[in-house]
């Protein structure tokens, strides 16, 4: 069966019966959306806040490949597994965004009999949180061109608007468009853009603030542009941060939803990770930890993306600290990373499997040498898998001293993840994390990112036009400086060329553009062709998905 199959045979169970019997959390702490998603109370969550933390364990996963990793698959295979062996786990994830679903990777709501439910609502529009998201952030938009129109006191030099609208939903004609058309009724003609809303600054500050206070706060700081003077002009000098929060504030409550077999899962933000800081919202993770013993929960894309952003941005500003992490890998993927085309994947490769191992080697060190995390390798197991294969694989990476587990939670659910389970609660036991970051604050924003590139990606140099290399100067010397990096590059391969799999050394790392998102308080690093509003690919999801003559939605994933 497919996943959606699978999921609409599911007996799910009422969210508010679930949430009391496996959190204990009671009905009128609960706003419902139907029977099967609720919102969780934010004075109900601000009351957890003298209960201990749980362990956190991060899932990160190699460099993405077209056979596909599985890491939400294996993060809520994780999570049913510890609960089948008495732990009371949560697993907190992203949600889903419309551009993948009907582009290219489809949905993100696990697979097989690992999966979150309501599938469906969950890939589609869910509780609306990013269409409160968009409508925020073009709100904002609006209000820029608008002060423009009547009269400017703030003198906006229309050339220096930064501030750009989203949509969420791949569509590479909105990349850069001309705005005010038609005469002088609807404002003044200047260039513009679209992001995807996964893009956007807005859902950064969503991801990263604690509080609604801190929410508004943050969304008040948001530099929309600047004076021919250079003098930056803020959302709040626009008095626009009020009725941004206000859109926001009901999406800014967790989603509680539930897996295959009856777990808690919070599902609360989603920020790519390629362009953006790629982690579910930090009120969510938060919140978990303080009902829960053990919380999973993944960071986007390879943990050279993800991971990176997670440990540098939100541990950095939230004192989130993971436990330990989880690797996931799959034996085609690590094929493919030795040069096998995608068509051949099924079979057997050993010496294209050892050249690919090196990705994972990479990707294992950079969680335990410069993350300082302990790591379980987790192989999500496929059928075409031989003998040869898994012996070899493990043989290669016993020099790591790492547990290397076999699972098989998309056939088996969390039956097939117990070996992982153990494994994890095994050095959650006996190996402590070193927890550390790849740079500190007081590091110049060009070393910030020497750090990443030759730490993280194995590069052997950053380079950059003087264009750049100004705006790097000037931010550093108007005092942003100690912001974090957060880097936008393909998440195909370490380095900036999305061809170049596995491991590669030496490498050069090309700074395209800056950004500054003052509101989300990090400094944007575009690199290589990286978009931050993508296009659809020439045969798009969207061909294939469908609603049959009984109502019933098909191929969605």
């Amino acid at each position: 069966m497919t996943d959606i199959e699978i999921a609409q045979k599911a007996e799910m169970q009422r969210i508010a019966t679930l949430a009391e019997e496996k959190l204990g959390i009671a009905d009128e702490h609960l706003d419902p959306y139907g029977h099967y998603k609720a919102k969780l109370s934010l004075e109900y969550l601000d009351s957890l806040k003298d209960r201990p933390d749980g362990k956190l364990i991060l899932v990160a996963a190699v460099s993405p490949t077209p056979a596909g990793e599985g890491k939400t698959t294996t993060s809520v295979g994780l999570t049913d597994a510890l609960n089948r062996l008495g732990k009371k786990a949560v697993v907190c994830l992203r949600e889903p965004s419309l551009g993948p679903c009907f582009g290219m990777k489809g949905g993100a709501a696990g697979g097989g009999y690992s999966q979150v439910l309501p599938m469906e609502d969950i890939n589609l529009h869910f509780t609306g949180d990013f269409h409160a998201i968009g409508l925020a952030n073009n709100l904002l938009a609006a209000m820029v061109d608008n002060h423009i129109h009547h009269g400017n006191l703030l003198q906006i030099d229309q050339r220096r608007v930064t501030w750009k609208r989203v949509v969420d939903m791949n569509d590479r004609s909105l990349r850069e468009i001309t705005v005010a058309l038609g005469g002088l009724n609807n404002g003044y003609p200047r260039t513009d853009g679209f992001d995807i809303v996964v893009a956007s600054e807005v859902m950064a500050i969503f991801c990263l603030a604690t509080s609604i206070k801190e929410l508004k706060e943050k969304l008040g700081n948001i530099i929309v542009g600047y004076t021919r003077e250079r003098k930056p002009i803020r959302a709040r000098d626009l008095d626009a941060h009020g009725a941004m929060t206000v859109l926001l504030k009901d999406a800014f409550k967790p989603n509680l939803v539930q897996t295959l077999e009856g777990n808690m899962a919070i599902i609360h933000g989603g920020p790519f990770a390629n362009i953006a800081h790629g982690c579910n919202s930090v009120i969510a993770t938060k919140s978990a930890l303080k009902l829960a013993d053990y919380v999973v929960t993944e960071a986007g894309f390879g943990a050279d993306l993800g991971a990176e952003k997670f440990i540098d941005i939100k541990c950095r500003k939230s004192g989130i600290r993971p436990d330990a992490s989880v690797l996931v890998a799959t034996i085609k993927a690590l094929k493919y990373h030795g040069g096998v085309a995608v068509k051949d994947l099924a079979e057997e490769n050993l010496v294209a499997l050892e050249k690919g191992i090196k990705n994972l080697e990479r990707h294992v060190r950079n969680l335990r040498e410069n993350f300082g995390l302990p790591c379980v390798v987790a192989i999500n197991r496929f059928t075409a898998d031989t003998e040869a294969e898994i012996d070899l694989l493990r043989k290669k990476l016993a020099h790591l001293q790492v547990d290397v587990v076999l699972s098989e939670h998309w056939a088996k659910g969390g039956e097939g993840a117990e070996d992982m389970a153990k494994a994890v609660l095994n050095v959650l036991e006996h190996c402590p994390a070193d927890f550390k970051f790849v740079y500190e604050d007081d590091t110049p924003l060009w070393g910030k990112m020497e750090a990443v590139a030759k730490k993280i990606y194995g590069a052997s140099e950053v380079v950059a036009d003087t264009k750049v290399r100004n705006q790097i100067k000037r931010l550093q010397d108007e005092g942003f400086g100690h912001y974090p990096i957060c880097v936008a590059k393909t998440q195909f391969s370490f380095s900036t060329d999305p061809k170049l799999l596995g491991a590669p050394e030496g490498h050069v790392v090309k700074i395209r553009e800056v950004r500054l998102a003052a509101g989300a308080e990090f400094v944007i690093i575009l690199c290589g062709d990286v978009m931050t509003m993508p296009g659809l690919p020439k045969v798009p999801a969207a061909n294939r998905i469908d609603l049959d003559d009984d109502g019933k939605v098909i191929g969605l994933f």
